[in-house]
């Protein structure tokens, strides 16, 4: 067998004869699917033709060349052809007509704001347009029909399968591929030429820093970087907006991969702006031992998402069992065993145990912070019903010149024997009460965030003085009326799909509607079953559950 025979045969065994690839398309035909996301850039920037070209359209034909017809994710959002593509256009989009309601170097007088404004226009838009390049160099292998990869930090996807007449290549996403957002760096010459960057520097030393931050996911602590605030406010909002139009991503086991950096940027800003988030002082919510860096919770989360509400994100979580699921998710955080995900910690001072995170590396936390805690002597990790051993009761100190006592002390003379009596009848043991159960809802991860958030204070109601129960148990799960979903924003078409996806519905009727209609406060109302085995807290074999079906 020759060498083409054999390349030609390896390349058949690393893409299966039914994918079809993607075409060997022109940058004019990318772009032309994008005309209408186009115009409203050009509209949006508001310059003469001049302008735009040399400042917009070059930028988004360099960018389509180099990342083609690639997708965002696998299977998540933007994850059909051309995704990679439509996302940093609409990023930009939406990055640029921020600028608008925004003061950049505000503490610059006008004169000098009025000659720096358009440069940081154009650099934010750079920013929204390449903030997801980083993509294209940790998660994807592209090849052609011979199984020739692609050299991606060396020239753009356009401009190598023109070099080797390649009409059609293949792709492979890395298997276990860790966001790394620095590597986007590596790929920005092919996008934005060195030209363009010495424009932007010109008379100030603040928007290429700035830009090359947002690119590379490099937090500033010490100034704030309003250009990556629009940026990670508007690519939030494209995704949202991706994930609630597209109905079969509802499901998906990627779904709300995007919110970790979110996440973990709010957890890095709270630790070094908080005033509660300084490490091991009293009524801290962090502790840094010799065991790990925890996190009390669920204040922690309450913080997190007030941060994070503030920036106006779209798409974030509220419930802190979901920001505890995406974290664990995404091993920012270890669970204490394969049925705790939090742990219990006992802080010097504190009378009483508290639930906490563990950190899987203090480094996610401090990194970036000059001055690092210092961690304390002793544990802070305490396991269920264990007692701290009593310290030693100290000798008596006696001072000099003090007569002893003659009499020796009760506990050194011996106690007389006493004449054994009749046993007494020992006391009966008082039976402390029972306390009531607490419910709670366990769903996984896949649900969609919207309809968790809604459910879970939905069947929270089922506590004992939580207020009015908001539903109800029925002889095959918890009914929930669909109105108390309608109440919370949520529509009763995503909400059923939501559920049925993960498999949480218990229908009334095996072969009838995923809805049940009955009296419910007094009204024939219309409302969903939720399977028992999501809620946390519930007798199971008080409900009739299929014998085949698995939570």
């Amino acid at each position: 067998m020759n060498f083409p025979q054999a390349a030609a045969q390896s390349a058949r065994s690393a893409f299966p004869a039914s994918d079809p690839g993607f075409a060997s398309a022109s940058t004019d035909e990318l772009l032309a699917q994008n005309d209408d996301l186009i115009a409203r850039i050009k509209l949006c920037y508001g310059a003469d033709r001049d302008a735009y070209d040399r400042d917009i359209l070059m930028l988004v034909r360099r960018y389509a060349a180099y990342v083609h017809l690639l997708p965002a994710t696998a299977d998540n959002y933007f994850s059909q052809p051309g995704g990679l593509l439509r996302l940093g256009l609409e990023t930009a989009f939406f990055s640029l007509q921020g600028t608008d309601a925004h003061i950049f170097s505000g503490r610059s007088t006008i004169s000098v704001r009025r000659q720096l404004e358009p440069r940081w226009r154009h650099a934010t838009f750079i920013a929204g347009l390449c903030c997801e390049l980083h993509r294209v160099l940790s998660h994807v292998i592209v090849a052609d029909a011979q199984g020739e990869e692609w050299p991606c930090y060396l020239q753009p996807l356009a401009v190598w399968l023109a070099a080797r007449s390649a009409d059609r290549y293949f792709l492979r996403w890395r298997p276990r591929a860790h966001e790394t957002r620095g590597l986007g760096v590596f790929a920005l010459s092919h996008v934005v030429p060195p030209e363009v960057l010495q424009d932007l520097s010109i008379d100030n030393a603040v928007i290429v820093p700035q830009l090359m931050a947002s690119i590379g996911g490099v937090a500033l602590y010490h100034e704030r970087n309003v250009l990556d605030e629009l940026v990670r406010r508007s690519l939030a909002l494209v995704i949202d907006r991706n994930l609630a139009g597209t109905a079969d991503r509802y499901g998906s086991p990627q779904f709300g991969s995007h919110l970790e950096r979110y996440l973990v940027d709010a957890l890095r800003r709270l630790a070094s702006g908080h005033s509660a988030w300084v490490p091991n002082r009293e009524k801290s919510r962090v502790w840094f031992g010799p065991d790990g860096l925890f996190l009390l919770w669920p204040s922690a989360a309450e913080d997190v998402h007030k941060l994070l509400e503030s920036d106006q994100l779209a798409g974030i979580p509220k419930a802190p069992e979901t920001m505890l699921e995406l974290l664990l998710a995404a091993g920012v955080l270890t669970t204490q065993d394969s049925t705790q995900a939090t742990w219990t910690i006992q802080p010097p001072g504190a009378k009483t145990t508290l639930e906490a995170v563990r950190l899987a590396s203090p480094a996610i936390l401090f990194s970036g912070i000059d001055l690092a805690p210092v961690a304390l002597e002793n544990a802070l990790v305490r396991k269920h019903g264990a007692v701290d051993e009593a310290p030693p009761t100290p000798a008596p100190t006696v001072k000099v010149g003090t007569q002893l006592s003659l009499i020796p002390a009760a506990s050194a003379v011996p106690a007389p024997q006493a004449t054994p009596a009749a046993p007494l009848e020992a006391a009966p043991a008082l039976t402390p009460p029972v306390p009531p159960p607490t419910f709670a809802l366990r769903a996984p991860l896949r649900l969609n965030p919207v309809v968790r958030d809604a459910l879970t204070p939905i069947v929270h109601t089922l506590n004992h003085a939580a207020g009015p129960a908001q539903c109800c148990t029925v002889a095959t799960g918890i009914f929930i009326p669909l109105d108390e979903f309608e109440r919370r924003g949520v529509p009763p078409s995503l909400t059923l799909r939501a559920l049925a996806d993960v498999h949480m519905l218990a229908a009334a009727d095996a072969k009838g509607p995923p809805t049940l209609t009955r009296d419910f406060n007094g009204m024939q109302t219309v409302g969903l079953v939720l399977d028992p085995r999501f809620v946390d807290g519930l007798d199971l074999e008080g409900f009739a559950l299929p014998a085949t079906e698995d939570a």
